[in-house]
């Protein structure tokens, strides 16, 4: 036991994750319909930036004049937390300006970004709501990267939140205030006179009040029609996380979504030896088992994770590299009763990846009613997980592998539910008791890290791994 305990002084820690309550999704509609930017590509992308935190339910509407004007109807029936705007055209019309703005004031959340600040020149209280205006005088220089960075650390949107590192955006410049707009600025960026700008610092996020309605508002995120190099400022997860935390707030007054962006490595992380193996949008650092490439089906990249489709096929995918010991940290997210795992020092000389390579069950535990050494977070069919504080299938689980010296530990949620030897008389004892017995199953002292195909939909994304 004095051994086991030193071993486990020798492997950083996690502190355990607080539970979040059940969430009720936040029900957001995208206002788009016109825009002198590329809104039809713009409302789409915006809705996945939502969608993809797995925090909102998002609907895009391009017909705001009849939708606005029932809004404070959806409001009221539970319909409605969150209008976001990416619209730049003619006016709604008065039954849908009462509308928005009766919502608004009844405490649905705002959030304005880019060329809505644009709109509605003349109509007093959207310029009030909004606060900082393109108008008279306003501009922007090139498209070019610049550092967004937070002026304002304490309040929920940024606190926490790292500056945005080379962006690539427009950099609005000379916003205009609106005659009598209360705001709070809390991000800025320097406009450099070398790329057009004004040499001076301009606000890049603000937030107000109108009514019982909280507003956040951006000037980020252009997108230019025909240029489809514009496009990536949506695909910057940076912009995608202060979007989406800006949204959070303005519908709820609360941020609970984590201030790292997705699929990226926390400072921290990065400063310890980690290596990202997925960037959301490309799958690169995996792929099939016992194949040159990525299988023909089965896998695809959606709302920011690796998903394998329900009944799609394709086998497992493995790492490209291999690892000895490791501290490998994913987030998992299962459909109703699904069934999945993630394997490790697996080797490619045998017909399947179980084979080989022991197993951190991930799966619909609340749903299939599996537990002990089968259930979510075991060590499959090894080691039973302690009290595992699992999430329910549809929302993301934190996971977390460590294989150092030995011994293995599983991590569900912050909380160690495993920690065994991975090696030695206990180990092989472990192995002649189980299903593996007769395979040459965990004996490589390196292998690859696998995701399963177990037929089922499964999704997993923010995979990091560091190696010993």
């Amino acid at each position: 036991m004095l051994l086991a305990s030193l071993l486990l002084l020798t492997i950083p820690q996690t502190p355990p994750a607080a539970e979040p309550a059940v969430q009720k999704p936040i029900r957001a509609t995208v206002i788009t319909g016109a825009n002198n930017h590329d809104w039809q590509w713009t409302a789409p992308e915006i809705a996945r930036a939502l969608t993809e935190t797995g925090r909102f339910q998002v609907e895009v509407c391009a017909e705001p004049a009849t939708f606005l004007a029932e809004a404070p109807a959806r409001a009221a029936r539970g319909e409605l937390d969150l209008l976001v705007l990416d619209y730049n055209g003619p006016r709604w019309g008065a039954a849908a300006e009462q509308g928005f703005l009766a919502a608004v004031s009844g405490g649905v959340g705002v959030s304005v970004l880019h060329a809505a600040n644009n709109a509605f020149e003349g109509w007093t209280d959207y310029e009030r709501l909004v606060g900082l205006l393109w108008r008279a005088g306003t501009g922007h220089g090139a498209f070019h990267p610049f550092d967004v960075v937070v002026v304002d650390p304490h309040h929920p949107i940024t606190q926490g939140l790292a500056d945005l590192k080379l962006h690539p955006d427009e950099l609005y410049h000379r916003l205009v205030p609106a005659p009598g707009a209360d705001y709070r600025v809390l991000l800025s960026a320097f406009s450099d006179s070398k790329t057009g700008g004004t040499g001076r610092h301009e606000p890049m996020g603000t937030v107000a009040m109108w009514g019982k309605g909280r507003v956040f508002h951006t000037p980020l995120g252009h997108v230019w029609t025909g240029v489809p190099a514009s496009r990536a400022s949506w695909a910057d997860p940076q912009l995608r996380l202060l979007v989406a935390r800006g949204s959070e707030w303005a519908a709820t007054g609360t941020v609970t979504l984590s201030p790292v962006p997705l699929n990226t490595l926390s400072a921290e992380e990065a400063k310890d030896g980690f290596v990202s193996l997925f960037d959301g949008r490309r799958i690169a650092a995996w792929r099939g088992y016992k194949l040159p490439g990525l299988p023909a089906q089965g896998w695809v990249v959606r709302d920011a994770a690796i998903v394998h489709e329900a009944a799609g096929g394709g086998g497992d995918l493995v790492t490209v590299d291999e690892y000895g010991d490791f501290d490998f940290r994913f987030d998992f997210r299962v459909a109703a009763n699904a069934n999945s795992g993630v394997m490790w020092r697996v080797t490619e000389q045998n017909e399947t990846s179980y084979m080989s390579g022991p197993e951190y069950q991930v799966l619909d535990d609340l749903g299939s009613k599996t537990s002990g050494k089968h259930g979510v977070g075991a060590l499959y069919d090894l080691v039973a997980p302690k009290s595992p504080p699992v999430r329910p299938a549809g929302q993301w689980n934190q996971g977390r592998i460590v294989c150092k010296d030995g011994r293995v530990q599983h991590w569900l949620n912050g909380a160690m539910v495993v920690d065994a030897p991975c090696a030695g008389p206990e180990w092989t004892a472990m192995i002649a008791a189980s299903k593996f017995r007769d395979w040459p199953f965990g004996t490589a002292a390196r292998g690859r890290l696998c995701l399963q195909d177990h037929g089922d939909e499964v999704a997993f994304r923010n995979l990091r791994v560091k190696a010993w």
